[in-house]
């Protein structure tokens, strides 16, 4: 039985993404529990108010937002000084989580709404043109170390991205696809895109993060 904290997570899923690459962006080790959503082990469900992932337990302390727990990992430690942004960083996190997810959802899903997704996608690519602005010539939106804004959004841009992915690489926001690839082929990504067996109770524990991960 492992005394680390316990992150309940699903590969794929981008706020799960994130949350990954702030625990090992901080070093912070934790018991990674593979979830499968579409049958959900009923310890996790017992744990998350939501039953949605990422969620970190962490003795009797349950964190259910993404944010949250990449927020509880920097804090702890923030070797690559992603805190360190500008308070412009928070108001396009909001952004992202915001109106963009919005668009996003109805674009990728749009079978499960009666939006138009073509509206939708206009919508997202609003937002997009607006980041490939941010980015301008550097690395990253604000400078040319990434920020919480980076990793925090990056996670639901390629997921936008790889809807149509020929659609998205041929629209004119070249830093906005410059910032993905580099996203994309970085090691931080690689590190946390493994893939686990789905976590059942009783499982010997998966070790997540800790010193090698940084």
């Amino acid at each position: 039985m492992s005394d680390l904290p316990i992150l309940y997570s699903f590969r794929r899923c981008p706020y799960a993404i994130r949350a990954r690459l702030a625990i090992a962006s901080s070093g912070q080790a934790v018991e990674l529990r593979e979830i499968l959503l579409r049958d959900k082990a009923l310890e996790f469900q017992q744990v998350s108010p939501s039953a949605t992932v990422p969620c970190l337990k962490n003795g009797e302390a349950v964190l259910d937002e993404s944010l949250d727990i990449m927020l509880w990992a920097l804090r702890r430690n923030d070797p690559l000084g992603w805190l360190d942004m500008p308070e412009a960083g928070h108001e396009l996190i909001a952004q992202a989580d915001g109106p963009f997810k919005h668009a996003l959802d109805r674009t990728k899903y749009a079978s499960r709404y009666a939006d138009d997704p073509e509206i939708a996608r206009g919508n997202a690519h609003e937002f997009l043109h607006e980041m490939n602005k941010q980015i301008g010539d550097k690395d990253w939106l604000f400078s040319d170390r990434a920020s919480l804004a980076d990793m925090t959004i990056l996670p639901f841009v390629r997921q936008f991205a790889f809807i149509d992915k020929a659609r998205f690489d041929a629209e004119d926001w070249p830093n906005l696809s410059r910032w993905l690839e580099a996203f994309l082929a970085s090691d931080i990504f690689a590190k946390v895109m493994p893939k686990f067996a789905t976590w059942k109770a009783g499982d010997a524990p998966i070790v997540f993060g800790g010193a090698n991960h940084r």
